[in-house]
C-alpha cells in the first residue's frame, strides 16, 4: 500500500527543513498569503534534496489573515490571481532545475471552493490552462475533486491527520475549539482508520466513508514535527510505502 504524506511549506515557519524527511510532497506558498521569491526558493531547494515533490500552494492575498479569511473574487479575478501565483513559483522551479509536481489551494480558497462547484470549476480551469499534467490536490469527496476530473486533471483525494471533520465530511473550521487535533495518539488512530479502512469518524461520532490518496501536515501547526514523524514511522511499522502520487 502507498501513500502521499504532505505539508504546507514555504510560508516562513522554522520547521520545514526538519520536516523534509518525513514527507513526500510540499506545497509551497507563492508569495501572496505567506513567503516570498527567496523563501520559495530556499523551499524547492529542500525539496530537491529531500527527493520531495513540489506543489504550488496559491492562497488569497491576504497576509494579515494567513489567507484563512473569505475573500470574494469574481471568476476571473480568482482565475488570475490563481494563474500568477503559478507562475511565480514555477519560474523559480525553471531557475532551479526542478519541476512542478501538483497543486493544493490554501486556506479559506480551499474550503470555499470545497464547497462551492463553481469556484472549485474555475480553481480547476486556471490550473489545466496552466499545465494540464499537473496533479490537482483537493479535499476528499468534495466539488475540488468533481470539477477537477471534469477538466480533466488528474486528481488527489486529500484527508487531514490535525483537522476533524463534520458530520457532512467538510473540515470542522478553525473557530472551532475542537477544529484541530492535539493529541498524537487520537491523530494516528485517525490517519490509519482513513488509509486502512477508508472512514473517519466526524465530530458527532457519526463514521463518514473517506477517500485517502494523500494526507495533509500543516507546517504551521504546534504539533507538525512531531506529528509527521510519528505518522511517518507509524506507517513504516504497518507496511505502507509514503510516496509522492505519480503523474
Amino acid at each position: 500500500m502507498n501513500i502521499d504524506i504532505n505539508c504546507d511549506m514555504g510560508e516562513g515557519m522554522p520547521t520545514d527543513a526538519a520536516l523534509m524527511p518525513f514527507i513526500s510532497s510540499a506545497n509551497i506558498a507563492c508569495g501572496y498569503h505567506a513567503g516570498n521569491h527567496d523563501i520559495m526558493r530556499k523551499t524547492v531547494e529542500l525539496c530537491l534534496r529531500h527527493n520531495v515533490a513540489i506543489g504550488a500552494h496559491p492562497g488569497f492575498d491576504d497576509r494579515k489573515n494567513f489567507g484563512r479569511t473569505s475573500v470574494q473574487l469574481s471568476s476571473s479575478e480568482l482565475y488570475d490571481l490563481v494563474t500568477s501565483q503559478l507562475h511565480a513559483l514555477n519560474k523559480i522551479c525553471k531557475e532551479s532545475d526542478a519541476a512542478l509536481h501538483h497543486v493544493k489551494p490554501h486556506g479559506a480558497m480551499y474550503n470555499m471552493a470545497a464547497k462551492d462547484p463553481g469556484m472549485s470549476n474555475t480553481l480547476a480551469k486556471a490550473v489545466v490552462d496552466f499545465n494540464p499534467r499537473l496533479i490537482y490536490f483537493g479535499l476528499s469527496g468534495s466539488y475540488m475533486i468533481s470539477e477537477a476530473k471534469k477538466v480533466g486533471l488528474k486528481t488527489a483525494h486529500e484527508v487531514f491527520a490535525d483537522r476533524t471533520y463534520q458530520p457532512n465530511g467538510s473540515l470542522t473550521p478553525r473557530t472551532n475549539e475542537h477544529a484541530l487535533i492535539q493529541d498524537e495518539n487520537e491523530m494516528l488512530k485517525q490517519v490509519l482508520l482513513m488509509i486502512k479502512q477508508n472512514r473517519v469518524v466526524a465530530t458527532d461520532k457519526s463514521i463518514l466513508p473517506i477517500q485517502a490518496e494523500t494526507i495533509c501536515i500543516h507546517g504551521d501547526g504546534e504539533h507538525a514535527l512531531q506529528f509527521a514523524g510519528a505518522i511517518y514511522n507509524q506507517l513504516r511499522q504497518e507496511g505502507v510505502t509514503v510516496q509522492p502520487i505519480k503523474a
